[in-house]
């Protein structure tokens, strides 16, 4: 009897345990009560807001560490290259994949939508920011005004750029940088240690974030876009398995290990609809599964700008949707031109409050065929398919990172085989 209360108390003292019960407590106060469903977000929003304020540091520090320890500099423009590429290919892979599963699943075809009458009031934030949203102004917004800047506004890019040069810089003088590279190792760990703290709370963000969303959008929402959430599901559930199981097959790590390895960080990014939830103990248990310092501290972060595969298939699906919805025809030729132009814009989103509506918005106005309007079909489901995306982001970010760590010949087999296989303590957390 002993031994089996003390069972279900381990059980219930996982933080992924709490995070799925937290989940479904708010899917039912969402229905139930959705007025106070909704007076919940701030639970979410906090949650989210702990974490984000301690990204800018722990990208710094991580970065920062990682290529003074490398201490060369070809080898830094490596694997940035690798991570680049790699992310160009599988992001391209995703959005070739929903334009083929929209066109077989046709979920706009028979909704016979006039855009005359559709309330576009809810795209007006998207649609001013998509009027800059352009090439020039992406690599523009790389480089911050300030130092304080980079770190102040939250973007992850303008981070990174800094984080490599002050890295490098440190690494041409070894001997004289060596006590700001420690100093800076020493606060990175007292960083991970708030992480450890902040993540205690993810079941009361995940509570939050699920109860808003089902109370502010109603499970009714789904209905008549159903089919359309339908194939999204089901293409991300798609390239999951086939896409990144066969990179995780082909690096050699067991996928469905890997994937039970991150129950925790999934169930909250489902939850949160947010890969920057969980970009610290991401970070933490990559190192521990035997991927480089270096490599989690480049790849990963870079990752949730150039990798976003999730939304890559959303933003293929809802294109050629809304063409469907409103009977606009579009030949081949138009879709291909959708998929190019996708290719482009979709590495241009980084930062932006609502980014897949920002980059479907630039990219129908750059067209001048499907209605821009039409968006307004997508703003009732948009949260709740922004679950799939953030889960199949973080996924391939994971894989990504191994993949990168492997190709550079920066990756322990045999520490990763005993973590996935339960041989060795798992990742303590917030270190």
């Amino acid at each position: 009897m002993a031994k089996r209360k003390s069972r279900v108390a381990t059980v219930f003292g996982h933080l992924y345990f709490q995070v799925v019960l937290a989940v479904l407590l708010g899917i039912l106060i969402g229905f139930l009560k959705p007025d106070w469903g909704v007076s919940l977000k701030p639970l979410g929003d906090g949650f989210i807001k702990l974490i984000k304020m301690l990204l800018a540091p722990i990208i710094f520090g991580t970065i920062v560490v990682g290529i003074a320890k490398m201490g060369n500099m070809k080898e830094v423009g490596r694997v940035g290259v690798k991570a680049l590429v790699y992310f160009e290919v599988v992001s391209t892979v995703a959005l070739v994949i929903g334009l083929v599963v929209v066109n077989l699943l046709k979920p706009g075809v028979g909704m016979n939508v006039d855009v005359a009458t559709l309330d576009t009031k809810g795209l007006a934030t998207y649609t001013s920011a998509a009027q800059s949203h352009n090439a020039v102004e992406f690599f523009m917004n790389i480089i911050p005004s300030s130092v304080v800047d980079a770190f102040v506004t939250g973007n992850m890019l303008p981070v990174i750029l800094f984080s490599v040069l002050f890295g490098l810089a440190l690494a041409r003088f070894p001997d004289r940088g060596k006590t700001a590279v420690d100093l800076i190792d020493s606060v990175l760990h007292g960083l991970f240690g708030i992480v450890g703290m902040i993540m205690r709370l993810a079941p009361l963000g995940a509570l939050g974030a699920m109860a808003f969303t089902v109370g502010r959008y109603g499970l009714g929402s789904l209905t008549s876009l159903g089919r359309l959430m339908l194939g999204v599901y089901i293409t991300s559930l798609i390239f999951i398995i086939v896409v990144l199981g066969a990179i995780a097959w082909f690096i050699r790590v067991s996928f469905w290990k890997f994937l039970k390895y991150i129950k925790e960080e999934l169930a909250i990014t489902f939850a949160t609809c947010s890969t920057e939830a969980v970009l610290p103990q991401m970070m933490v248990k990559l190192e521990e599964l035997g991927c480089a310092k270096p490599v989690v501290g480049l790849v990963l972060p870079t990752g949730y700008t150039f990798n976003a595969a999730g939304t890559s298939i959303y933003l293929t699906m809802a294109a050629i949707f809304v063409a469907q919805a409103t009977n606009t025809h579009l030949t081949l030729g138009d879709q291909l031109l959708v998929l190019g132009v996708l290719v482009l814009m979709s590495k241009g989103s980084a930062g932006v409050a609502g980014a897949g509506f920002v980059t479907l918005a630039a990219t129908l106005a750059s067209m001048n065929k499907i209605p821009v309007a039409g968006l307004a079909l997508l703003l009732g489901v948009d949260r709740f398919i922004n679950e799939v995306r953030a889960v199949t982001n973080l996924i391939g970010n994971g894989i990504a990172t191994i993949a990168i760590a492997r190709w550079e010949k920066a990756f322990d087999d045999k520490q990763a085989d005993a973590v996935l296989n339960g041989t060795m303590p798992d990742p303590p957390s917030g270190n």
